[in-house]
Order: structure tokens, then C-alpha cells, then sequence
């Protein structure tokens, strides 16, 4: 295989230079990280479910007109995507109390919100991505008003949709955080939704028993983290119901 060029290494993926003008390779690791990865781990199989699962939602995204950054799934592991601008901004929503927004308001773990709540976060490691109001973002020129506009907009179709497609399998869908970034098309700019969504982005719990299926099986030791995105993935469909453990995943096209 020819060498490639890695253009960015983050905590559970790594991008490449594409195969073609405007385009990336996303590779996704098995690193599994909490706490601004105070806690690290690498999990056999998380990156090929969390590639698969990402896929699922940004195939199904595009299909209902909500742009996004992937273009197609090359093998397990990796994905080809636009090359986009990043906004320096984590958007997150919330259907459900849960994580810092009960910690921060006293809430009760588990109580639904009146509404969806979109909430940003400043794209720092270090500072440990605090949350911004809008005044921040356009005082410091990370995003002008349209924008923000426009991403609430986005954000709340993503959210209409996952909540939808896990309802039908009979999960919660209690937060998820994305990206946006800006692609430009001659000299107009368009939002689009980049990175991944996965168990790993995601706020996941069974609607009957509360199992949670995403990130804080690891974050809180309460099982294993392979076990609860399989289970996710099988539940959608992207692997069958009969597969075994992850470590070498037996994948649907």
C-alpha cells in the first residue's frame, strides 16, 4: 500500500489525504476516551462499528436532504469524506437530562426537557471545550449569526431524524453532540455536518430497561463498551443478530 499523508490525528480518528482534490480518508481507531482523555483504552472492534453505525446516519442524513461530509464507505475501517472547514464548535443537543446538564442545573438524571436544548461548545482540549452562549461565538468571530442560525436548524433536523430511527429499535436517544463545517461552492458558502455520529457522540438508552448503549458504559465502568455498540448496531441492522464478539465483525453491506 502506497504511503499516505496524514493531514490530523485526533483522540478516535485520523484523517488522511484523499484520493481526489477536496476529499479525506477518515480512519477510525479502537481508542475509547473519557473524561478529556484522562481515561483511555483501546477497545478491539469499536472503530469498525463506529465507521459502520457513522455511515448508517450520514447515508440516511443525505437521503433525507440534510448535507453531510461522507461520501462512501471505503473498507471496515475507513470512509471517504469532503474536505471541509470546520467550525470550532461542538453542537449539542438535548432531549433528556443527563451528563453536564444535570450537573450543571441539578437536574435529575433521566427527567425529559420541555423541549430540544441546543447548546455550544468551544473546540478546546485544553480548556476542556466550555460551553459558549451565542455572544461568544459571534464577539470572537467563531461563527456569524447566519450561521448559528442555520446550524440550530440543522442540528434540530439531525435530531428529528435520530430520535426518530431509534424509536423504531427501541432506544432513547438522550443528547448527541456533532460538527459543522463550511463547504463553498463557487461563492456561496453551505453548512454541512461533519465528523461522525456514533454510540460515541450519542446519549443512547434502552427505552425499557435504561441499559445505557454509548459512551458512559466506559466513562462510569458499567460493562463493556464493545458489547453495548453491538448491540446498537444489531438492533439497526448493520450487523446481524446472530454475530459474535467485534473483534473481527462480521459486517452487512
Amino acid at each position: 500500500m502506497a504511503r499516505r499523508t496524514k493531514v490530523y490525528e485526533g483522540k478516535a480518528k485520523v484523517l488522511y489525504e484523499g484520493p481526489e482534490p477536496g476529499t479525506l480518508v477518515q480512519y477510525f481507531k479502537d481508542d475509547a476516551t473519557a473524561n478529556n482523555a484522562e481515561k483511555h483504552d483501546v477497545i478491539d472492534g469499536k472503530g469498525v462499528l463506529n465507521n459502520r453505525l457513522s455511515e448508517f446516519f450520514m447515508t440516511g442524513l443525505n437521503a433525507i436532504g440534510v448535507p453531510t461530509h461522507f461520501i462512501r464507505r471505503i473498507n471496515m475501517r475507513e470512509q471517504l469524506i469532503r474536505a471541509v472547514e470546520i467550525i470550532p464548535l461542538e453542537v449539542v443537543v438535548r432531549n433528556v437530562a443527563a451528563g453536564s446538564l444535570s450537573t450543571r442545573l441539578g437536574l435529575e438524571e433521566g427527567a425529559a426537557l420541555p423541549r430540544p436544548i441546543v447548546e455550544f461548545y468551544y473546540k478546546d482540549d485544553k480548556l476542556g471545550d466550555p460551553l459558549v452562549c451565542e455572544e461568544h461565538i459571534i464577539a470572537f468571530g467563531w461563527a456569524a449569526q447566519q450561521d448559528l442560525d442555520d446550524m440550530v436548524a440543522l442540528a434540530l433536523r439531525v435530531n428529528d431524524f435520530l430520535s426518530g430511527v431509534m424509536l423504531g429499535v427501541g432506544i432513547r436517544l438522550v443528547d448527541f453532540k456533532i460538527e459543522i463545517g463550511r463547504v463553498w461552492e463557487g461563492d456561496f458558502q453551505r453548512l454541512i455536518i461533519a465528523d461522525e455520529i456514533s454510540p460515541d457522540s450519542c446519549r443512547l438508552w434502552d427505552m425499557k430497561t435504561g441499559q445505557k448503549l454509548d459512551k458512559d458504559v466506559f466513562r462510569r465502568d458499567l460493562g463493556n463498551l464493545a458489547d453495548a455498540y453491538t448491540e446498537v448496531a444489531k438492533r439497526l441492522g448493520v450487523m446481524p443478530r446472530n454475530a459474535g464478539r467485534v473483534t473481527k465483525p462480521t459486517l452487512i453491506n
